[in-house]
């Protein structure tokens, strides 16, 4: 067996290849010279020619071809030709397979070969006006969604009919003329069709055109070798294999379809479209790196990427996308390579935090300074580099650039001593530098007026150039007053495409005088307007390269100006504004490169020698104006490394006070900014990012339910999701502050289907609070109070009783006090009297669910409390105003009439008043507990009914309501009754008890059996009624307090009533407790107990509604009023 490349698909393409050249060949053949049919008994029935033109008009695919064509041979059809024109239109929009396709071409060649003359034309014209596309004026006036709706439909609508087209053309229906084919019809209409698409649309329509009709049109023939390798290929016999040569499908010219003249210019045309897409493609792809630049950087400054951005960059790769996967089917069937794509790899000097991985200054490592950038970012970069050239904007003759021939010799020789005079003042600034640092000790050193002036200052040498010969044609007004013009607009160019516009203008006014004019007011830029030194350098940038005379002169003055400052270095208050803006301009020109190297260092090293009292400012400015630009280029890197180590040095040497150290060590780490690494991000899996995505960013009022069916769905089970889980619930410092009470509902639904976890978060949280009460840590101080509001959130959704809420309040005014009782400014390691944060937490607190306790004897406890907390306030310092008025507002809400106490003295006494009357209470009432927590239910549920009518939303109110409903009331004490004969024995009545009691029992039944027997149906609700007590012979009940102490507290009494005529006789009979009758008995008092409590609930939250809505009513008409009534109570 021989081996194979794989080539199967290849011989398979030229075989259908073939297969269809015969095809179309026969056709053609038919086509041109039709055989002539005596057509005379044709029928011309109407019913007949309506179906054809029906069956037309619906599909013209393969399973209609036979009964079409048939028809088409035995019907007249010269009256209805343009209704069948109509009908193949709609016919072959519905032909999507080549079956289908070559279908609908045999039926449109029978109806040519008939009707040559008179079909044939308006078919073409058909055809010719289905292809083209709309014109640009009527899809202006469509939205993006709109047209490419519509670019999408017309795609799919002409598809076909370019297929069928291109078959029509080829088998020698269209022609271009009677001896030629229809190539170049086919040619324009795609030229027509691809021209006027800026929006790229037509390129699926180029893509199925190529893959079909790239070898008759433009005479490509299709691959025959894949680069794909068999199985079965043996290794060696690849090269030999790839040298066989496949013929082509159509060897000889005259069997060709298309002229070879159209193959060519076709081939010509399709491959210059595909450079413009790649273009287009080249331009996209920086479109899209840029817009991904741009968000990184979006992120990194704000932390997030917004919306819109967001979709527009989403919007961007999609068509992206696109356009590439068209751009690769194209390359693909034109058999051309893409163009080269760059990796979007971001710049370092703009993203990048961080500085060079060693602390040496001006060392011989290349990158020492690279890592971080010259500029802090973009923007900055483009201000200071992106300096427009006049030459772009100005004519050549108006910069003088005409006669730069002539004037060759001269810059060339100027050039070069401008170059010498430079190498020797860096020569001189380095043999200075070099006796600095080898001065054994660096002291303060004082200069006198004489040896500042005496000092060898060099002078930029920059060559002035003659004016240009040429003037611009000016206004009428005359070139000095648009000049003038031109100087007042100027402090308004705040931008920079205002100064590049009026370093433009500038260009046409130049002249030796307009220049002269330009410096003058460059250099007296008023003191307080630093704001605009940045955009007047970027004007001196940009005109320097063709006038050179006003940077030169510019520099001229700054340098003057920082000699006279340097002579008046005493004069501080009145002359540090004129410095800080003599700094911050040469500084700005520097960054521009207008300032010469060797200058702006000496200027450094000037104020590096007397490093005291201003310069010191002078340094800082310096520093931060352009000492990052100056440590991150390569020709200043080294001297200026060294100039910072000996600032360094000195300022470690000397004793500067406390504001210049500041401005210094701010300076020198903003132009050399300390070395960061890259913080790493934490690994998480998708389940966690998952349940962080529902918590954190889709939890809220109105996605509440859906997050808890999410969380319900989750595998419980599992320890890893049950662990993430417990750590989201337990951080509520980690979610948005108005959506703590979200989580603390979420905990509560979740309470009925995980009761442990509900449990366990309660725990935590409280364990929580008593750590940060231990720890006391500033930065948690954030985290403490979000985790007492989520507290106060679970109390209020039944989670923990309301003893725990009054014992955390109690911990946070009493723990770490010595006996649990602060003094007055007493210092307590974990409270000291400065610290007010406790405050703040118990204000939380109560804002949280103070408002919950407002009856029974939990407000009596709040009240208790209250009382103590001020008196703990009185302890510490006096309150800052935030805390004080957070305070006020807290008790305001809880206790609107609450008497304040302002003195100590007072709250002293009124705390011991509260607790010798809390002890007599205690010991008067015992343990309440039980009341309490009645009543704490009952507040519970009016709370829950004011809730659900003032905070939820209409859209939750009824779940919540249900949700309400379905809580089950506190649970009562037990009542076990035992079948135990011996536990009945032991407690039950002896045998002596119980002849006697059925001795009574059979008298009482003897002495009204004769009057029961006189009763009759009638009368027997009547007697059940009259037999009730009356009240003079009720007594109380033993439970309620009886006055007689003998009874026997094991024993339940009961009154029997007995009648003896018309007279009611009692008798009193005790029933041991444990009995099956005291036992139900009691239970059915208990219930009645529950349902009076339930049914006194419902009358009082009954009121309450009614209470609430009219107060709602009452709000709403004086807001319509505009008059603002606040409702306290």
């Amino acid at each position: 067996m021989e081996p194979t490349i794989n080539g199967t698909t290849g011989s398979n393409k030229l075989d259908d290849e073939r297969s269809r050249s015969e095809k179309r060949a026969a056709l053609k053949r038919q086509n041109m010279n039709p055989t002539i049919k005596e057509f005379l008994k044709l029928d011309s029935s109407l019913k007949r020619h309506t179906a054809l033109i029906k069956r037309m008009r619906q599909s013209m695919a393969s399973e209609n071809r036979e009964q079409i064509i048939k028809d088409i041979e035995t019907l007249s059809l010269e009256k209805y030709l343009d209704e069948i024109v109509g009908a193949s239109l709609d016919g072959i929009l519905r032909c999507k397979t080549e079956r289908d396709v070559w279908s609908a071409v045999e039926v449109l060649s029978a109806l040519h070969r008939r009707f040559p003359a008179t079909f044939t034309p308006k078919l073409v014209a058909s055809l010719s006006a289905a292809l083209a596309v709309p014109s640009r004026a009527s899809l202006s006036n469509l939205t993006a969604e709109q047209r490419e709706k519509e670019d999408s439909s017309r795609v799919t609508r002409q598809r076909p009919i370019l297929r069928i087209s291109s078959e029509l053309a080829l088998v020698g229906v269209i022609r271009d003329e009677p001896t030629r084919s229809g190539g170049e019809w086919i040619m324009k209409a795609m030229k027509e069709m691809l021209s006027n698409d800026p929006s790229l649309s037509s390129l699926p329509l180029l893509a199925t055109f190529l893959k079909s009709y790239a070898c008759p049109f433009l005479g490509l023939v299709p691959a025959t070798v894949s680069k794909q390798i068999s199985p079965e290929f043996e290794p060696g016999s690849l090269s030999a294999s790839q040298t066989e040569i496949t013929p082509s499908p159509v060897t000889d010219e005259a069997d060709q379809f298309v002229e070879k003249d159209i193959r060519d210019r076709f081939k010509r045309m399709c491959e210059g479209y595909f450079d413009n897409v790649c273009k287009k493609l080249v331009i996209e792809h920086n479109h899209l790196q840029e817009q991904d630049r741009r968000n990184h950087e979006a992120y990194i400054r704000s932390g997030e990427i917004f919306e819109d951005r967001q979709q527009a960059y989403e919007k961007m790769t999609k068509g992206y996308e696109k356009l590439l996967s068209n751009c690769q089917q194209l390359s693909e069937l034109l058999f051309l390579a893409l163009p080269n794509l760059p990796n979007n790899v971001r710049k370092s000097d703009t993203l990048q935090i961080g500085v060079s991985n060693s602390n040496n200054l001006g060392g011989e490592e290349s990158d020492t300074y690279s890592t971080g950038g010259k500029w802090e970012d973009d923007e900055e970069r483009k201000f200071f580099e992106e300096v427009q050239d006049l030459k772009d904007y100005v004519p050549k003759s108006v910069l003088g650039l005409d006669n730069a021939d002539k004037a060759t010799d001269d810059n060339s020789e100027k050039a070069v001593d401008r170059a010498e005079q430079e190498k020797e003042q860096m020569r001189k600034l380095d043999e200075e530098l070099q006796r600095l640092e080898g001065e054994s000790g660096l002291q303060e050193k004082v200069h006198t007026v004489d040896e500042e002036d005496d000092a060898p200052t060099p002078t930029p040498g920059t060559p002035r150039v003659a004016s240009p010969l040429a003037s611009p044609q000016l206004a009428p007004q005359g070139p000095s007053q648009l000049l003038s013009a031109l100087l007042t607009r100027l402090p308004d160019a705040t931008n920079r495409i205002l100064i590049d516009q009026a370093a433009v203008d500038f260009a046409f006014l130049n002249s030796k005088a307009a220049r002269k004019r330009l410096v003058k007011f460059l250099g007296q830029v008023p003191k307080n307007r630093t704001d605009l030194l940045p955009h007047y350098s970027r004007l001196v940038a940009i005109l320097n390269p063709y006038m050179p005379d006003i940077g030169t002169e510019l520099v001229s003055i700054l340098d003057e100006e920082f000699r006279y400052l340097q002579r008046k270095r005493n004069v501080v208050k009145e002359l540090a504004e004129v410095r800080m803006k003599n700094i911050i301009y040469l500084s700005n020109l520097t960054k521009f490169r207008v300032v010469p190297t060797h200058l702006i260092l000496h200027i450094f090293k000037v104020c590096l020698d007397d490093f005291s009292g201003t310069n010191v400012e002078n340094l800082a400015l310096l520093l931060e104006g352009c000492g990052r630009f100056l440590l991150r280029s390569d020709d200043t890197r080294e001297r200026f490394g060294t100039m910072l180590e000996l600032m360094r040095r000195k300022q470690n040497m000397q004793h500067l006070d406390q504001r210049q150290l500041l401005l210094l060590e701010n300076a020198y780490y903003q132009c050399n900014p300390p070395e960061r690494s890259p913080r790493q991000e934490k690994h998480r899996s998708n389940m966690e990012l998952f349940i962080r995505y529902l918590i954190y960013d889709v939890l809220a009022k109105k996605t509440i339910d859906k997050v808890f069916k999410l969380l319900r769905k989750l595998d419980w089970d599992d320890f890893t999701t049950h662990t993430m889980l417990f750590k989201i619930f337990t951080q509520p410092w980690k979610i948005k502050f108005e959506n703590i009470s979200l989580m603390a509902m979420l905990t509560y639904d979740l309470q009925r289907y995980q009761p442990a976890f509900s449990v366990s978060i309660v725990d935590q949280v409280l364990e929580d609070v008593r750590r940060g009460l231990e720890q006391n840590v500033y930065r948690t101080n954030q985290r403490r109070l979000a985790t007492i509001k989520y507290l106060g959130e679970l109390y209020i959704y039944r989670l923990l009783s309301s003893g725990i809420i009054f014992d955390t309040l109690w911990s946070m005014v009493t723990f770490g006090h010595p006996d649990g009782r602060p003094l007055p400014h007493q210092a307590c390691p974990i409270d000291m009297p400065d610290d007010f944060f406790r405050i703040r937490l118990v204000c939380v607190l109560l804002d949280t669910c103070g408002m919950c306790f407002d009856r029974g004897s939990q407000k009596k406890k709040l009240d208790n409390f209250l009382v103590f907390c001020q008196y703990y306030v009185h302890c510490k310092d006096p309150l800052p105003m935030d805390v004080d008025f957070m305070l006020s507002d807290s008790l305001e809400a809880v206790r609107p009439k609450f008497k304040v106490f302002k003195t100590i003295e007072e709250a002293a006494i009124a705390v011991d008043e509260m607790l010798t009357a809390a002890f007599q209470d205690v010991d008067f009432n015992g343990d309440d507990s039980g009341e309490d927590s009645e009543e704490e239910e009952e507040d519970d549920e009016g709370r829950r009914g004011e809730e659900k009518e003032e905070e939820e939303e209409e859209e939750e109110s009824g779940e919540i309501d249900h949700l309400a409903d379905e809580r089950a009331p506190s649970p009562e004490q037990a009542i076990v009754l035992s079948a135990s004969n011996s536990l009945q024995e032991n407690l039950g009545p002896s045998e002596e008890a119980e002849a006697e009691f059925a001795k009574e029992l059979a008298k009482m039944v003897t002495d009204t059996s004769a009057e029961s027997r006189k009763v009759d149906k009638k009368t027997a609700m009547a007697l059940w009624d009259s037999s009730v007590l009356p009240p003079s012979l009720r007594k109380k009940r033993p439970e309620d307090g009886d006055e007689d102490g003998e009874l026997n507290t094991n024993m339940m009494h009961f009154t029997l009533v007995t009648k003896r005529g018309n007279k009611q006789q009692t008798r009193k009979l005790g029933v041991p407790s444990e009995s099956a009758l005291a036992v139900h008995t009691r239970s059915a008092q208990l219930q009645d107990k529950v349902e009076q409590q339930q049914l006194k609930r419902l009358v009082l939250d009954y009121e309450q509604r009614e209470e609430a809505e009219e107060m709602k009513a009452l709000e709403a008409r004086n807001r319509a009023g505009a008059i603002k009534i606040r409702y306290i109570g």
